[in-house]
């Protein structure tokens, strides 16, 4: 071969331009090069080809005999580079060449047979790019009219029966008609007749008929089939030897069948001797062949399919690299790009569910997004790439409870059941995947449509897996799974019996060997655990129990699906411990719960789920893991929430994360006398938004002096907060891998921060040692309310706290809570003295029960007149603690002893401390009042209460007032990006169910919450926020603390005061004009820290001519 082709470029020396042998030397060099290409896979020998077939070309003219033959062998050898390099132009040009050709030789030239079957052969691979019908069917027809000229003794008759067989094949695949794959089998049997033994072209007959049988299986799940295909694979591979330039195609071919029967069966030594196949392919495809991407996916799919059934991490790891390396081979534009990005993506979501690093998935996401964009509406693959996207869609659902993610997932399952309508050989599949996601739905909204559209949708996937169809079984457990469900809505027992005998079915065809074998031992546990629950079988409840155990040593010790075999199995135990009182049972079950501590993944919504249930079990048997179950579960909860934007529309997930758990920690924690640990539990799992998005405005003063790598590290850090939380804000589809590569990269700045001395726990939950300096300027009172008991905790700044037992209960607060509620929203509606009768009375109770025992303990350690910061949590939020007082003659209210403040967490205290004031030498104030917004009433008192502040404020410092036109959203953003110190007098509006669309009334419309949290202002020092509710948020959350005041705080303002309920609009003009007269002394500069003092003067000066309920509205939070 290498002879050949020095030979004919020695003869093309000796043929100049304008010699007579010139273009047949041209020709003969070209096809040389093709033939070396075609053995060892090396481009620039197509390359040259290609050049020297256009040289060619070139010398033969409209008219000449030899130009159809020049215009085949160029448009040949652009077809085989398109191949390689999939360059769409190579493609385009060989068809156009191929149609001159065809034109210049009419049916009764003697190449029409040639240009008729290359012209097919092009119009069928531009198919497989595009997808468009008339390629296809015009391949075809083109095929049936080369095989009219091949009669039965012609030598190429066997050439076009393959052909036309290979074309029907294709049409098969797209549009599902099986007789054009029963005739696609006909004509290749026929040609393998015409093929004796010895027949050069034996090997690729058997081939084609073993290619089309294998697709007849995977269409009809006939094994019968599929074992011919193989017989017929290893025959022609015994015609191939070591040296024969398509021994790797057969070993390709032969592998992939034996990888499909053992699907179908399930006996190992196929799936090794397929992996062992592979690889000898790939030997025979080193770097620079033109099939090495090809050997390299095989190879990664069935190792992937390998490590499916043994669940060795190292055969899906080397898959993923393997994939990894065909996608490098694949740049875009090729014709495999697609197929490689579904793979790797298809295997980086199986390491996710072993593994359950999220980063795996989330790649797999932004796979499937890009390999979808590859396949749009009638592409061949659009319904495959729909319902992959889903598939991981709905994972990252169930991982991080984010229901865009399901929803998105529904509608693309929908669009690509679309596409598969009945008949369709992947119409199950979708009936499947559509169900599966409708059922997660209903689980997370209840809305009995879902489920009941879910099940029907399993009905009918279950007709379509009769006996043997290798699907069965997953059909049988879908089906089970929602009738199970619909049992628990409805109690219907029936549903329940069918549920366990599919899953029961299903079981029998997964054996122990089978990928799914411990699923269905866990889908049968606990459905057998239901009827326990329901008709109370003790056999019942002995078999869950077996069964979890089976599962569960099949989910070893990093497997995402461990935790829930734990959980399960644990409860199972425990009610059987009730039912028997067997200590070992409940030993066990303990053992079960403490494997959580040591998971070594980053934490799932479902370990979170199975942690949380561990606390229950132990606060339920008063168990001695009680306090570690609350620490890991809290650990679990800042792992899940660290995977979660910083965006407020996965508020919810962290709503439905949070619960009471912080809280409950707090009260176990006390019960165990580990009065620190409560601090750091109810730090660590409280305000968990607020912290959440704190990562991305942490103090980096420290690490920026601590030496040049800090410096460097802190200005790396600074740079990729501002990118992802860019990037978060935006969050579309487009920014996932941004987001993903950001993230990653922060994690490597924040571990390397760690790594230096005395950061080692940069953004780690704080410790007691920490928190303590809270208490530097005064106590700090934690007020604790738990299902458990209720308690207050003092913190102080030179010892452990201090534990005040509250005998009250939650129950009890709760109900105090909504008594006052209803007070504060009736006020002005009946008799004043009977309202601030009753205000009193409850006042009186906040004092008896909550407040006085605290200030009793606090006499012990500060004197009268000093400031405390109160920080409640759960009912006690809602209460004006600050208020309270026996409210009698010759008695002292609180504020006789104290003066409070309030913190939502300790943190934030933390952090306003920390912040450095301005050392501007002029104080800039802005005075913001809207008295007539786009909704609401008109407020008669706001200019009178702007001039006030002007005019105290004037001689200290610059004050710009910004009032009725002029006080819009933007107008106050950008106010407060040029001031540090602020007044706000407007309506509030809370909003109560979306706490972030919470908003102070503006000209133009609301300024929200999550308006305040984007901004990025400068060193804010003070806000009063003369506005009704400002601190009132999220009633189903109130330790989230999402409201107004909070907001502020949070964006940098280091002293606010707000209102906790209603404030009246002339009330407000008399306070904010005493408050004002109190903050200003002989200083000549404004200080925040007089804030809360001056505000007490206020209303302790106005207490005779001010209602009682407008005296304590006013609550201030920060230093």
């Amino acid at each position: 071969m290498v002879d050949d082709v020095e030979r004919w470029r020695t003869a093309l020396q000796e043929c100049p331009v304008g010699h007579s042998l010139r273009c047949s030397t041209l020709h003969n060099l070209a096809n040389s090069l093709e033939d070396r290409f075609a053995h060892q896979g090396v481009l620039s020998d197509l390359n040259e080809a290609i050049e020297l077939h256009r040289a060619a070309l070139l010398l033969l003219p409209l008219g000449h005999h030899d130009r159809p033959t020049s215009l085949n062998n160029l448009a040949v050898s652009l077809h085989d580079r398109f191949e390689q390099q999939g360059i769409l132009f190579d493609l385009d040009e060989a068809i156009e060449l191929q149609r001159a050709s065809l034109e210049l030789c009419p049916p009764s030239h003697p190449h029409h047979f040639v240009s008729l079957n290359n012209l097919a052969n092009s119009l069928q691979t531009k198919f497989e790019q595009w997808s468009i019908p008339s390629d296809l069917d015009e391949a075809i027809e083109l095929h049936r009219a080369a095989l009219e000229l091949c009669p039965p003794d012609h030598s190429d008759r066997s050439t076009s029966l393959n052909n036309l067989a290979s074309s029907l094949r294709t049409r098969f695949e797209q549009q599902s008609i099986l007789s054009d794959l029963d005739e696609a089998i006909g004509l290749h049997r026929a040609a393998l007749a015409l093929c004796p033994l010895n027949h050069f072209d034996r090997s690729a007959a058997l081939n084609n008929l073993a290619n089309s049988l294998q697709a007849k299986f995977e269409q009809g799940s006939i094994v019968s089939d599929l074992d011919e295909a193989i017989e017929l694979h290893r025959a022609a591979l015994e015609l191939r030897p070591p040296g024969h330039s398509d021994r790797s195609a057969s070993l390709n071919n032969l592998a992939n069948s034996l990888g499909d029967r053992f699907n179908q069966r399930g006996v190992q030594a196929d799936l090794d001797e397929a992996v062992e196949l592979h690889r000898a392919a790939l030997v025979l495809r080193p770097l620079g062949h033109h099939d090495r991407s090809a050997s390299l996916s095989n190879l990664a799919v069935t190792l992937h399919d390998r490590f499916i059934q043994w669940s060795v991490l190292s055969d899906l790891n080397e898959a993923i690299e393997l994939h990894r390396a065909a996608l490098e081979l694949r740049p875009p534009g090729h014709s495999g790009h697609f197929m490689s990005l579904n793979n790797l993506a298809c295997s980086l979501h199986e390491r996710f569910g072993q593994q359950g690093v999220l980063s795996d998935l989330d790649e797999a996401i932004e796979l499937d997004r890009v390999a979808l964009e590859l396949c749009p509406f009638g592409h061949s693959h659009h319904s495959a790439s729909l319902s992959s996207l889903a598939s991981s869609l709905r994972e990252r659902f169930e991982q991080r409870g984010v229901l865009s993610d399901l929803d998105e997932a529904i509608e693309l399952c929908r669009a690509a059941l679309e596409l598969r309508p009945p008949g369709h050989s992947h119409h199950f599949i979708s009936l499947n995947e559509l169900a599966r996601s409708l059922h997660e739905r209903f689980k997370e909204r209840g809305v009995l449509s879902d489920l009941s559209e879910a099940i029907g949708l399993h009905q009918a996937a279950l007709e379509l897996c009769p006996l043997g169809h290798s699907h069965r079984s997953t059909s049988l457990s879908n089906l089970a799974a929602g009738l199970r469900a619909r049992f628990k809505q409805r109690g219907v027992p029936s549903d329940l019996d069918e549920a366990i005998e599919l899953h029961r079915a299903a079981l029998v065809l997964r054996p122990p060997d089978h990928s799914h074998h411990s699923t269905s031992l866990h889908n049968l546990a606990i459905t057998l655990h239901d009827r326990f629950k329901q008709q109370g079988f003790l056999s019942d409840l002995d078999e869950v129990i077996e069964l979890h155990r089976a599962a569960l040593v099949l989910r070893h010790p990093g497997r995402s699906e461990r935790s829930t075999s734990l959980n399960k199995l644990a409860f199972a135990l425990h009610d059987r411990f009730e039912q028997r009182g067997l200590l070992p049972d409940l030993n066990e079950m303990f053992g079960l719960h403490l494997q959580l501590s040591h998971l070594p993944h980053a934490a799932s919504r479902n370990d979170l789920s199975a942690a949380k249930s561990w606390v229950a079990s132990t606060e339920k048997m008063k168990h001695s893991s009680a306090l570690l179950a609350y620490q890991t579960t809290l650990k679990f909860l800042d792992q899940h929430v660290a995977h979660l934007s910083s965006s407020s529309r996965d508020f919810d997930i962290v709503r439905k994360a949070t619960s009471s758990l912080a809280m409950d920690a707090f009260s176990c924690s006390v019960r165990h006398g580990a009065l620190v640990t409560a601090v750091e539990l109810v730090e660590q799992g409280r305000a968990v938004f607020w912290t959440h998005l704190a990562r991305f405005r942490t103090p980096l003063d420290e690490l920026a002096v601590s030496g040049s790598t800090g410096a460097a590290l802190a200005a790396e850090f600074r740079q990729l907060n501002f990118r992802l939380r860019t990037a978060l804000d935006v969050s579309t589809a487009d920014q996932s891998p941004l987001i993903r590569k950001l993230t990653t990269q922060r994690d490597d700045v924040i571990a390397r921060i760690r790594s230096l001395p005395f950061f080692s726990r940069f953004l780690l939950p704080p410790l007691f040692s920490d928190l303590r300096k809270t208490a530097e300027d005064g106590p700090v009172i934690l007020v604790n309310a738990s299902q458990y008991s209720c308690d207050a905790l003092i913190i102080l700044s030179a010892q452990d706290p201090v534990h005040v037992p509250l005998h009250i209960t939650q129950a009890e607060v709760s109900q105090l809570s909504s008594e006052f509620q209803s007070l504060i929203e009736g006020v002005g509606s009946s008799d004043h003295r009977l309202e601030s009768h009753k205000i009193v009375g409850i006042l009186r109770k906040i004092w008896d029960r909550i407040v006085g025992p605290v200030v009793e303990a606090l006499r012990t350690f500060i004197k009268p007149g000093s400031r405390i910061w109160w920080c409640p949590t759960a009912e006690f939020t809602l209460l004006p603690l600050h208020a309270a007082g026996p409210y009698k003659k010759k008695s002292h209210n609180l504020s006789h002893f104290y003066i409070s403040s309030y913190t939502p967490t300790l943190a934030a205290l933390i952090r306003a401390r920390q912040q450095v004031s301005s050392d501007a030498s002029v104080q800039h104030f802005v005075a913001i009042g809207q008295a007539k917004p786009d909704r609401g009433r008109e407020l008669l008192y706001v200019a009178p209460e702007l001039d006030i502040v002007a005019q105290c404020l004037a001689p200290v410092a610059c004050v710009t007032s910004l009032a009725d036109s002029d006080a819009t959203v933007q107008g106050a953003l950008d106010a407060l990006n040029d001031n540090q110190w602020l007044h706000l007098a407007c309506h509030g509006m809370p909003n109560r169910e979306e706490p972030f669309e919470s908003s102070f009334a503006m000209r133009d419309g609301p300024l929200t919450i999550r308006d305040i949290i984007r901004s990025n202002w400068q060193n804010p020092e003070f806000a009063f926020l003369s506005a009704c509710h400002t601190t009132v948020g999220d009633e189903m959350s109130p330790d989230e603390s999402i409201h107004l005041a909070a907001a502020m705080q949070f964006s940098g303002f280091r002293s606010v005061i707000g209102s906790m309920w209603s404030v009246d609009d002339e009330v407000a003009r008399q306070i904010v004009s005493t408050f004002y007269d109190h903050l200003v002394d002989g200083s000549g500069r404004l200080d925040c820290t007089r804030a809360a003092v001056a505000l007490y003067k206020a209303v302790k000066s106005l207490r005779k001519i001010i209602p009682l309920e407008q005296q304590i509205v006013f609550v201030h939070i920060g230093i």
